[in-house]
């Protein structure tokens, strides 16, 4: 595409195709890396189920990881598909007008929420940008144990995300940015986040707004440019090598790069050069394996209110206003199991653990594939258990649950979480079969941040610092920060400097006690 005409469309809003007017009604597509619930026809639910499918077959292609195995069933991204974005940005709470959809990483229970997405070919909404850059870090954090630096994270994901799904079956990647417009265009935003910023994690947070999506727009443009152009060849692989080797972010750029202002003024030139190049997949390139869409009971359509927003994750009290609703849908469809697992679910978030066994054991009783009633019976015994009597046997009760999960879902991560949580909670340290367990966990979800913490964090107790910091190392730079990537950056520095550091204060540590102190 000329640049004239890219830059032009650049400056315009997406324009998204309308959804068709067809028949609609609450289905499930389920394929090998997803399973997608939307109020819709069944045509639109395939068409977007195997976009997305062709999307992860690319992505595999592109970075070399296609012999990666497909997750377990329990373990595959969640899509919701919601009316509009008013009721994405009600499901995500708080007062940011900017959500138009949103990914929330999970071990066995990964979910995104995005509003009804028309199934375009070429200008993709920007709801489906948002979700292709969001699953872009779950495939890339999944495939990749290395702790990638902020602008290469968010550069990747844009660079994916800028994806186009022709009708031959093909995928193309690369395209221009069209949603960075405006911090690629106008005076005060891209154009003053300088590429020794981007190179430079500490300098390069954004600050407001315009400065955060203007981070974005020239993460995009130097990933863009460093993966097309025949000048800087190799360059980016030995940026990537030196970070691995231990070297800083701005060392390895320097090294990789040469003069930084040098490659400010190249990638310039490169914003406005004549054509940009993309990368066109075509369908005997692409694995996308069997979409099978069903039609959900008449239970099932009720309860999808409360079961997407007990997905999302509520509180106790928001939890206990839902529950009469959940209820009540019950009591209409009293022999659906799945509706016997909602209310199962609705019961714990609400704190009734006791309801919540005799509904996962009604589900289980009338269809013993649903292992999503094995999690809720096996997530209330492991609450009853911390104020049991005999709180042993009440843990040993609990991990009869998850164990039959195990065996139903072999590579289901839960099982093992909690067979090493049940020593945490008891006060016992864990043995070496929990700790692989755990580690176990960490490979089949290795998205799940709070889960690599869990184990770096074990692995430090363990004395194993190499593993530790291995596991650790992620949650660090992950690129959406938050107080998780700052307890993990704290027990890092704790490490760097204080290499025969013990580990007995490490929660403490990873919590900013020590801070406090001071």
């Amino acid at each position: 595409m000329r640049v004239g005409s890219w830059l032009a469309a650049l400056a315009l809003p997406l324009a998204g195709l309308a959804p068709a007017e067809a028949h609609a009604e609450w289905l499930q597509a389920s394929s090998a890396h997803f399973v997608v619930y939307a109020d819709d026809s069944q045509r639109d639910i395939r068409t977007f189920s195997q976009q997305l499918e062709r999307y992860h077959s690319a992505m595999a292609y592109l970075t070399g990881s296609q012999e990666v195995p497909p997750p377990s069933p329990s373990n595959r991204v969640t899509v919701f598909i919601v009316k509009n974005v008013a009721e994405v940005r009600r499901l995500h709470g708080g007062d940011n007008k900017f959500i138009g959809g949103f990914y929330r990483p999970s071990a066995g229970a990964s979910l995104a929420i995005v509003p009804r997405v028309a199934t375009g070919t070429t200008n993709l909404q920007f709801s489906m940008i948002s979700l292709l850059h969001e699953y872009a870090h779950h495939f890339m954090i999944s495939t990749s144990g290395f702790p990638m630096p902020r602008w290469y994270s968010e550069g990747g994901a844009e660079f994916f995300a800028s994806a186009g799904f022709p009708s031959d079956g093909a995928v193309e990647i690369g395209k221009p940015a069209m949603h960075r417009a405006a911090e690629l265009l106008l005076p005060g935003f891209a154009r003053d986040v300088k590429v020794s910023e981007l190179l430079d994690p500490p300098k390069a947070r954004p600050q407001d707004r315009a400065r955060y999506d203007a981070f974005y727009g020239k993460s995009w443009l130097l990933f863009h440019y460093l993966t097309f152009t025949d000048k800087r060849d190799g360059q980016l692989a030995r940026y990537l090598k030196g970070m691995e080797q231990g070297q800083s972010s701005r060392d390895a750029a320097l090294a990789a790069f040469g003069d930084l202002e040098q490659l400010e003024r190249d990638l310039d030139d490169y914003l406005h050069t004549s054509r940009m190049m993309k990368f066109k997949l075509a369908p005997k390139m692409l694995t996308i394996g069997e979409i099978a869409v069903r039609s959900l009971s008449p239970g099932e359509a009720a309860m999808m209110p409360i079961r997407v927003r007990s997905s999302r994750g509520v509180t106790e009290e928001e939890a206990k206003a839902l529950l009469p609703e959940a209820r009540a849908i019950a009591a209409r469809f009293p022999e659906d199991p799945v509706v016997l697992t909602a209310l199962a679910e609705a019961e714990h978030d609400a704190g009734n653990d006791r309801e919540s066994i005799v509904a996962a054991d009604a589900a289980i009783a009338r269809d013993p594939a649903l292992t999503n009633a094995y999690v809720q019976k096996g997530l209330s015994l492991f609450r009853l258990a911390a104020d049991a009597p005999d709180r042993a046997a009440a843990y040993a009760k609990a991990r009869v649950a998850f164990a039959t999960l195990n065996r139903r879902e072999n590579d289901h991560p839960l099982p093992l979480i909690y067979y090493y949580r049940s020593y945490v909670e008891q006060g016992l340290p864990p043995n070496d079969l929990a700790i692989q367990g755990l580690a176990r966990a960490v490979q089949m979800a290795p998205f799940d941040l709070g889960l690599r913490m869990r184990l770096g964090v074990a692995l430090l107790q363990r004395h194993d610092v190499v593993q530790a910091k291995r596991a650790i190392g992620p949650v660090a730079y992950n690129p959406h920060g938050g107080g998780l990537a700052a307890s993990a950056q704290r027990v890092l520095a704790r490490i760097e400097a204080d290499p025969k550091w013990d580990a007995r204060d490490v929660n403490a540590v990873a919590a900013g006690a020590e801070d406090d102190e001071d």
